[in-house]
């Protein structure tokens, strides 16, 4: 599988790197070990030291000259953040560096560029400030998985939530919210280029999720699915409910967030959380235990339903590929094909 490597990927959220950690992550094949030096700023280097290849982050952080240094477990070498080889208890300290990688902290995650550093531009960091704070107890969890499925397998999941419907019935479906209305857009197909897929259901009957956050009493209502996809791999989807015929203003929902990365070809960090938009007020005990339900109901959709479908798709899809078999396609795999277009065209510029 090729990569786009000229652009920014989530490594994980900021509030799992903590001082003195260091946390070991593969992203695009690649090994690295991610730290905070002493005044609390984000780091990533390649995880190896340039001696023997011993993995960094078995090794410890430590204080000198003002700097903050990491020293390889196995011979003592110490490295300052910036990669360049400081100390070396042998002799005269080498030449060889570790490579660094930039690395911005916006949004509460942590963005890595995996491309040529000359051109990192924090500036192409897709806009998710609706997690930039913790308001009260309307976000939830920031949680994450690693998913034994290609990253574009995952996409397309997120691109076509007509499988809501039947996978996570009872959640985010139900038989009423099959037929809808879908539109996808997109506003180019250059770096920074989007594509946006809505869904509307109309007078359908409220699926769970929803229901615990607007009546709570089954009822029917007006549902909207609008999933935006910046490149390579991040979505925000704008999902509510209001009474049929209602503006959404007057409805509730939440803004959910999907950030995915390749760990390899066939395994991807798939991290999310979920911000509630206009939400109704509530008693603090009854806002919080929603926090709570909220963050267990993602949970179970992603964890208990998608992952084990798409990780047994994936085994499917390598045996019929090697049989030189395609896939159909449906109306309802707009969405999709439209993300593949522009990332076919982002990775082909780069080559």
């Amino acid at each position: 599988m090729t990569f786009l490597r000229n652009t920014w990927y989530v490594a994980m959220w900021g509030e799992a790197l903590v001082a003195d950690d260091l946390v070991p992550r593969t992203l695009l094949n690649e090994p690295i070990v991610f730290l905070r030096d002493a005044n609390g700023v984000a780091h990533a280097l390649a995880d190896y030291c340039p001696h023997r290849f011993a993995p960094l982050h078995r090794g410890a952080l430590k204080q000198a000259g003002g700097e903050t240094r990491l020293h390889c477990a196995y011979h003592g070498l110490a490295f300052s953040t910036g990669g360049a080889c400081v100390h070396n208890p042998h002799g005269r300290s080498p030449k060889a560096s570790v490579q660094s990688y930039p690395l911005v902290e916006r949004h509460s995650l942590l963005w890595i560029w995996m491309g040529d550093p000359a051109l990192a531009d924090a500036d192409l960091i897709p806009e998710f400030d609706m997690l930039d704070e913790d308001v009260d107890v309307q976000i939830s969890t920031r949680d994450h998985l690693l998913m034994k499925a290609s990253w574009n397998l995952i996409t397309d999941n997120l691109l076509d939530l007509s499988h809501v419907s039947f996978l996570h019935e009872g959640i985010l479906g139900n038989e009423d919210t099959i037929p809808a209305e879908i539109e996808v857009e997109n506003d180019g197909d250059g770096q920074g280029s989007r594509v946006w897929v809505r869904r509307l259901m109309t007078g359908v009957t409220v699926p769970g999720l929803f229901d615990l956050l607007f009546r709570r009493d089954g009822g029917r209502v007006d549902l909207w699915n609008d999933m935006r996809w910046d490149a390579p791999g991040c979505m925000r989807n704008d999902a509510g409910v209001t009474d049929p015929g209602g503006a959404r203003a007057d409805g509730t929902g939440i803004f959910g967030t999907h950030f995915l990365t390749p760990e390899t070809d066939r395994t991807t960090w798939y991290h999310f959380a979920a911000v509630r938009q206009n939400p109704i007020a509530a008693p603090p005990d009854i806002a919080e235990d929603l926090r709570v339900k909220l963050s267990e109901l993602r949970r179970i959709a992603f964890a208990e339903q998608d992952a084990p479908m798409i990780e047994a798709q994936q085994v499917r899809l390598d045996s019929a590929h090697a049989a030189g078999a395609t896939p159909v396609l449906l109306a309802i795999d707009k969405g999709p094909a439209a993300y593949k277009r522009v990332m076919n065209g982002l990775i082909a510029a780069e080559r």
